[in-house]
């Protein structure tokens, strides 16, 4: 079972987004908090699989969340709930260690499946910028640590790095490639160390930066 928590200011939209998770009997809303700091002091409490996170909400927005937890360390996978298809903030909230986005009117299918990937180590990055954010990446710095000329990656890296900005988990990533979970991740890890980033979201972010995907 996929614990999830909901964080949003409204309460029609907290209701809407729990109805549809309830639908599937394989994810459980185990909490629900209505601002950045209910959220932050029931994430003391409670470890969720998965934290649906808006972005935009008084006192503490999304962003504070994500920044506060993330550095804080204990940023559990969280996904973007926005009724905006709002680039920069997105990227901000991608940048401060959320796995993707999704805009508020979300189907059942496209809901229940962003939470059980990002539960399983995935990304949502690629499916969630859009193409004029894509655009943008290539006259923008990525602001988080990494290489400003990382060390060349190996045909089969790159092409594990593809992959994990298409979503996929490194067990995806293994069914996929044939080869054992032990093995992708030994390249996750070198992908990125010669990247020199701390996790597979920058990493991609980085690929993009780069035009390496």
């Amino acid at each position: 079972m996929i614990r999830v928590m909901l964080v949003d200011d409204q309460t029609l939209v907290r209701k809407g987004v729990r109805s549809l998770l309830e639908l599937s009997d394989e994810i459980e809303v185990i909490s629900e908090a209505v601002d950045g700091e209910h959220a932050i002091e029931t994430l003391e409490t409670l470890q969720p699989d998965v934290m649906l996170l808006d972005m935009r909400m008084p006192g503490l927005s999304g962003l504070d969340v994500l920044v506060e937890l993330s550095e804080r360390k204990t940023l559990p996978p969280t996904i973007i709930l926005t009724t905006f298809d709002d680039d920069q903030l997105v990227l901000a909230g991608i940048k401060a260690g959320a796995r993707g986005y999704l805009l508020k009117d979300v189907s059942l299918e496209q809901l229940v499946g962003a939470v059980k990937t990002v539960s399983q180590g995935g990304t949502l990055v690629k499916p969630a910028i859009t193409e004029r954010l894509l655009s943008g990446l290539k006259n923008m710095r990525n602001e988080f640590s990494s290489l400003d000329r990382p060390d060349p990656l190996t045909e089969r890296e790159t092409e594990i790095l593809r992959l994990m900005a298409g979503g996929y988990s490194n067990k995806e990533i293994a069914n996929s490639l044939s080869v054992a979970e032990g093995t992708v991740k030994n390249h996750v890890s070198n992908v990125l160390s010669k990247l020199g980033v701390r996790d597979r979201t920058r990493a991609v972010l980085k690929a993009f930066e780069l035009g390496i995907v």
